[in-house]
């Protein structure tokens, strides 16, 4: 007889976990080795817990729990929803013991799409990825200063600068060699970089952050990354479509892409063009660009296809 499955909330803090068991039942641990070892001991039998995190406390909570006690991963939903649920039931107040139990209580209701939790290698990957993010976001903070601070100054800017451009530079040096010493996303980045406008940059951000790719169609792999237009209609109104929500990294990175691919790719280039002609705003043209650019690389790597510019449609 297969047990019933019982829903974990757990808010994170850089102290403690708040734990909120579902059916009933709540305790505190802290956020450290040990406590992350008896997350999993009261929530009964491995692999019938739901497990829902988000901030970025949660990762090495969550994953290294639920690996130590053989729990399947049911989803981590973005703090947006959550609060809207919570909203939606009448609960307006927030601490921590509260979030806990209506990330329980999203779980037992919503039952999210299972998601798998990466491995070791791909967290690595992932810290990586995001201090390389991190540097070149200091990197421009501090040449935007450049040009308006004082002369005085100027020399501890420079200093800093051509410090983070080394950081920057190691970070992509020591990237590349962790996706080269794995066949599966030497691969990877092989058949990405194949495409006009896909560098080095884009690939990385695809392997990490979007590990659905291939896996799911085209319209559910732009609405993942935020990219799919949204209706805005109210009986006889008709609103203007837009984009929201998504995955920002992944979003940040295939604008750049699509603005290259709208010079360098024919493809891209052609459709862009086309929607220009048409009267669509040059915003409006690239954000379809880089749509087109996502249901390619989806295509691509569902069908195991390098670049061709006879274009791969994806259902």
């Amino acid at each position: 007889m297969t047990p019933a499955p019982w829903f974990v909330g757990i808010d994170v803090s850089k102290a403690q976990l708040d734990i909120a068991l579902r059916p009933e039942g709540r305790f505190v641990v802290p956020n450290d080795e040990t406590g992350r070892a008896h997350v999993v001991a009261p929530a009964g039998p491995p692999g019938c817990v739901d497990r829902l995190g988000g901030d970025r406390w949660s990762r090495a909570a969550t994953h290294r729990g639920a690996r130590r006690g053989g729990v399947a991963c049911r989803g981590c939903q973005s703090s947006t929803e959550v609060r809207d649920f919570a909203k939606a039931t009448g609960r307006l107040a927030k601490t921590d013991p509260l979030d806990a139990q209506i990330l329980a209580h999203f779980a037992d209701v919503i039952r999210p799409v299972p998601r798998p939790l990466p491995d070791e290698q791909m967290q690595a990957l992932a810290a990586l990825l995001a201090r390389r993010r991190q540097l070149i976001e200091m990197l421009t903070a501090e040449k935007n200063r450049l040009g308006s601070a004082p002369h005085l100054v100027h020399k501890r800017l420079n200093a800093h600068i051509t410090w983070l451009e080394r950081e920057v530079t190691q970070a992509e040096r020591v990237l590349a060699h962790a996706i080269g010493e794995s066949p599966i996303w030497r691969e990877k980045d092989d058949l990405l970089r194949t495409v006009p406008g896909v560098g080095p940059g884009l690939a990385r951000t695809l392997i990490v952050d979007l590990p659905e790719l291939g896996a799911l169609s085209r319209k559910q792999i732009a609405a993942l990354v935020g990219v799919a237009p949204l209706n805005r209609d109210s009986g006889t109104l008709r609103g203007r479509r837009i984009v929201w929500g998504g995955r920002a990294h992944v979003r940040a990175a295939l604008y750049m892409a699509a603005l290259v691919g709208s010079r360098c790719n024919p493809v891209i280039r052609s459709f862009y063009q086309r929607l220009c002609d048409a009267g669509k705003a040059k915003k409006v043209a690239l954000t379809a660009c880089m749509r087109k650019l996502l249901t390619i690389l989806n295509a691509m790597m569902k069908h195991w296809t390098r670049w061709s510019t006879n274009e791969i449609v994806c259902p």
